[in-house]
């Protein structure tokens, strides 16, 4: 009878212990755990969990307080933040305005990175401790901004990073935060674990353990999910769409996502170096300069067949760089209409009558059906006389890559952490200034000196109608030029197991604290 009471007893505590857990399957690899290393959405997206915000976004990207209780505009060029009492780091140290100060500096001294941090603290010329729980930020010009942009750099300990390498915060030495889950342990490759933070200053989340399990490879994501291994995913593949929402084991949860999936296209550099003549030659100019022929290009993409047909409705096609609904979206901006015919004449009107050879580079991991939707454009582009090699690779190979400037034309995504599209002029559009912190992921080195006079005002425009006004002109601006080439807008869609319920949200974040069992 004790035996059998202690087996119940052992299974009993097993179950409650998996019921206090959640293993969730991403789709996207994670490059770092230095939470000012890389801009990357799989990376603020787990680092959030461990790292607070100052500044909050709700899941339609609305403000709310985070470490910050409040903000204002001391005068035109001065903020000040209010920050929250009582807060504690992980290894029980206290949570102070010199935390933020290191936290806001840090970026600078980020070497090498893929994906600068930088483009959200280039405006702020000074910071300044007025108390332990008061700092004031001041800047050049007038700059509306700084909420949105502050509150995307994750705040780390002073005390524990002062002195951390990346590679110190990758193994946990560093990663102290005062976020809802502690860090434990990364595998590269392989899976994140976390515990929950009971000291945590927020609401307690649901689950005393989370484990995020790396598993891009679309199918075995969702062999996961139904064989129970992992009770929710990210990134449902459009192709088992029809198959998970017929199950009634399962559930789905959408929004659609301010992601952005483009064309970045080498339109600065005289010669180019993924660009031939039909027979391989090298050419002797780069016909990605003429904007003519990056129109035609963009005319020569079925927009509707990718989002029907490639991406099975789970996107939708665009002409800008916000989707419907967010800030800085017009209904004047439309995609660019398919018209092959209008394509070849513009090819032929820019010299390139009998068109030219391409190579279009593009990761195989990153974003849904990213390799599908790269062959798709390659189709498209040979029946306007531009026959395109694909070459697809790890996103790890991919952006290291993009970065240096190796490539001519790169399917990539955006997506916008501040939730309106200065940050992203700023980081694709503007002429390429690395002191100023523009133009960081502008591998395509586009320039208009009209656009960048457009950002700057905007930038510099306190009222918000009238800085949406002028952002949404200098999007035209770029967009007329086609300083990038925008396909569709992805939906984000989820499924989790039946009982856990998940708050979808435009910014393609996966919080495991925002998964809970249904009824809580």
């Amino acid at each position: 009878m004790r035996k059998l009471l202690a087996v119940l007893a052992s299974l009993a505590a097993a179950a409650t212990a998996q019921a206090q857990s959640i293993t969730i399957g991403l789709a996207a690899d994670v490059t770092s755990i230095d939470p000012h290393f890389h801009l990357l959405t799989p990376n603020a997206s787990l680092g959030e969990h461990v790292f607070d915000l100052l500044v909050y976004k709700d899941a339609n990207q609305r403000l709310k307080p985070g470490l910050a209780l409040s903000w204002r505009a001391v005068d035109e060029l001065t903020w000040e933040f209010k920050l929250r009492e009582g807060v504690k780091f992980h290894d029980g140290s206290e949570f102070t305005a010199d935390d933020v100060v290191f936290s806001l500096g840090r970026p600078e001294t980020i070497k090498n990175s893929p994906g600068p941090y930088t483009v959200f603290t280039k405006a702020i010329t000074e910071k300044i401790v007025v108390d332990k729980h008061t700092l004031r930020l001041k800047t050049a010009t007038p700059y509306p901004l700084v909420p949105n942009e502050v509150g995307a750099v994750m705040i780390v300990s002073k005390r524990a990073a002062q002195n951390a390498t990346t590679d110190d915060f990758n193994t946990g030495k560093a990663a102290i935060g005062t976020g809802p889950y502690k860090f434990v342990r990364w595998a590269k490759g392989d899976r994140i674990e976390l515990v929950r933070n009971d000291a945590y200053w927020g609401p307690k989340p649901a689950w005393e353990r989370v484990t995020f399990r790396l598993i891009t490879n679309d199918p075995a994501r969702v062999a996961a999910l139904l064989s129970g291994d992992v009770q929710a995913i990210e990134a449902v593949p459009t192709s088992d769409l029809v198959k998970l929402k017929a199950n009634p084991q399962l559930q789905l949860f959408r929004a659609v996502s301010n992601r952005l999936i483009y064309l970045h296209v080498d339109s600065s550099r005289d010669k180019t170096p993924m660009a031939t003549d039909k027979a391989g030659k090298p050419l002797d100019r780069n016909p990605l300069k003429d904007p003519r022929v990056r129109q035609a290009l963009s005319m020569a993409i079925y927009r509707d067949a990718i989002t029907e047909r490639v991406m099975e409705g789970a996107a939708l096609p665009t002409g800008q760089l916000m989707p419907k609904g967010m800030f800085g979206y017009t209904d004047a901006l439309k995609p660019d209409k398919y018209d092959p015919e209008a394509a070849r004449r513009l090819l032929a009107d820019a010299g390139w009558p009998d068109g030219f050879a391409l190579t279009l580079h593009g990761p195989n991991d990153r974003y849904v059906n990213d390799e599908k939707v790269a062959q798709a454009i390659a189709q498209m582009f040979q029946r306007v006389g531009v026959p395109t090699t694909v070459v697809t690779m790890p996103s790890s190979v991919y952006f290291s890559r993009a970065n240096r400037l190796e490539f001519s034309l790169m399917l990539v995504g955006w997506g916008t952490d501040t939730g309106e599209p200065a940050a992203t002029l700023k980081a694709l559009l503007a002429t390429y200034d690395r002191d100023k912190g523009l133009g960081t992921a502008n591998r395509g080195r586009y320039s208009s000196a009209k656009m960048d006079q457009l950002l700057a005002q905007g930038l510099a425009t306190v009222d918000d109608a009238k800085r949406e006004k002028i952002l949404q002109e200098a999007i035209a601006v770029a967009m007329a030029e086609h300083g990038l080439i925008p396909l569709y807008h992805q939906v984000n869609i989820w499924a989790a197991r039946k009982g856990i319920v998940y708050t979808p949200r435009t910014d393609e974040r996966t919080y495991a604290f925002d998964f809970r069992p249904s009824g809580k």
